[in-house]
């Protein structure tokens, strides 16, 4: 055994940096352990996406905006399907975080705040942030705020040392500490507190099947994301919640079949920024969505509700002449070179050889493109209004869209103050969670809200460091 630590923090990526850094502040003896040979976590992937309300970039716009009002728009948006305490959590210490990084330097890009940018639900207040680096300006503000607190000696950071498992009470099941495994061999550590941020399980194939009986379809996030954490708290006695609340976007082309593949591309399905031309049909050739739906929530239900998650997206060679091309940032040459060459891009003389390239039902698609058709010129099965053409001219053409997620959607169940709890609801001592360890669900529920991720990672961190964590810091002093 090693000398007891204040506080021991496995994962050294958004939330755990935050957290070292404040409980440094605090003269806490600090041992940070990371399996990866780096700092950062998914900041050097993610979008970096922020949101805060009461921040003094609002203030000096003259944009009035509260906790309360924050709190009501996530919950509007998933539909009260996040966790009220978690979220209620965030979003009130939200505007303390973004100033923080804002008072270092963290560069925003000059639309900041906005409603949204697009990819999700937007707020009714200007409280959305990002930057021109995305999640790398995070990292890049907060990692001189880390090294100082490293150098302080206050914290001790082990990279490529990984945590195999906590050290439990077996009388009073407190977490006494964690073993791991590093360069230096197996080690134990003890410590008055544990902080579980090791991020989610976005690469982990086994683990999305279990959760969400799909596959991993696409590769998006960092190879270190096998939801380690999750395994740690469920041997203590924790619980995950939220699997049946997964949520992903509205699809991604990939490279092939072999998932997890990787992503290509993605077709321009958001009308306030592409009408569509096209029909999107299921895997079996059935429309399941009006395509010109404006809400993207909307979009993304309809995807999510669907047995395998993947769509084509259908239109003829006449929609290839005259539409705005489909994918984004491809050129029409591009996308026409890839037609009925590459796995994911079809093309076939008739609309029965195209479903059966597609693995689609012959009937039920003829079906599909013939309602859509017929309806031109009256009512749409599916209320769809923008429809500027049939898809009558062949050759016609196939995209295949799979719907994919960077964050995973379930996670460890904790309290108000981010203590572990079992199934009887109660805190397992000494044990805490926090990050995307948490799930999406659990700041977003089953939806997507602009900046939730990011954000309450930070936040959460700052304020286990800050406040929430307790020891006893006159002994820690005298030793």
């Amino acid at each position: 055994m090693n000398d007891r630590w204040n506080i021991i923090i496995v994962g050294a990526g958004t939330c755990g940096m935050a957290a070292a850094i404040f409980a440094s502040r605090r003269n806490a003896k600090v041992l940070l352990l990371e399996g990866s040979g780096d700092i950062g976590g998914t900041l050097h992937i993610s979008g970096g996406m922020m949101s805060a309300a009461g921040t003094k970039l609002q203030a000096k716009l003259g944009i009035k905006d509260s906790p309360q009002e924050h709190y009501d728009d996530v919950m509007r948006i998933c539909r009260n399907t996040a966790d009220p305490a978690v979220v209620r959590l965030a979003v009130d210490h939200a505007a303390a975080t973004f100033d923080w990084l804002t008072d270092l330097g963290l560069p925003l890009v000059p639309q900041s705040p906005a409603l949204t940018a697009g990819a999700h639900e937007p707020y009714t207040v200007r409280r959305y942030s990002w930057c021109p680096e995305f999640g790398r300006s995070v990292l890049k503000t907060i990692a001189p705020s880390f090294q100082a607190a490293v150098a302080t000696g206050n914290v001790t950071l082990k990279l490529r040392t990984k945590v195999t498992g906590l050290i439990q009470d077996p009388r009073t099941r407190a977490i006494l500490g964690v073993r791991t495994e590093g360069a230096d061999g197996a080690a134990e550590y003890l410590g008055s507190n544990i902080v579980l941020a090791t991020g989610g399980y976005g690469a982990n194939g086994a683990m999305m099947a279990e959760f969400h009986g799909t596959p991993l379809y696409a590769m998006g996030a960092p190879v270190e994301a096998q939801g380690s954490g999750l395994n740690l708290g469920r041997s203590v006695g924790g619980f995950l919640k939220g699997a049946e609340l997964y949520h992903g976007n509205f699809g991604t082309v990939l490279a092939d079949y072999n998932y997890p593949s990787k992503i290509i591309g993605r077709a321009l399905t958001m009308p306030e920024v592409r009408q569509p031309w096209e029909v999107y049909v299921d895997s079996e050739g059935n429309r399941f969505v009006r395509e010109d739906e404006s809400s993207v929530d909307e979009r993304e239900r309809a995807l999510i509700g669907l047995p395998d998650r993947r769509y084509w997206i259908v239109f003829d060679s006449a929609i290839l002449k005259d539409a705005p091309p489909v994918m984004e940032f491809w050129s029409r040459e591009q996308i026409e070179a890839a037609l009925g060459h590459h796995p994911m891009f079809l093309r076939a003389d008739t609309i029965e050889e195209l479903a059966r390239q597609g693995g689609m039902n012959a009937e039920k698609l003829a079906r599909s493109i013939a309602a859509y058709n017929g309806a031109l010129n009256g009512n749409d099965p599916l209320g769809r209004k923008h429809r500027p053409r049939p898809i009558t001219k062949g050759p016609y053409y196939a995209i295949r869209q799979h719907c994919t997620t960077l964050v995973g959607t379930v996670g460890l169940a904790v309290d108000g103050q981010l203590r572990v709890i079992d199934r009887n609801l109660k805190p397992i001592q000494n044990l805490y969670a926090a990050g995307e360890l948490l799930g999406s669900w659990a700041t977003m529920g089953d939806s997507a809200a602009n900046g939730m991720m990011v954000t309450p990672a930070l936040t959460f961190g700052r304020i286990l460091g800050e406040r929430l964590l307790q020891w006893d810091s006159r002994r820690a002093a005298a030793e």
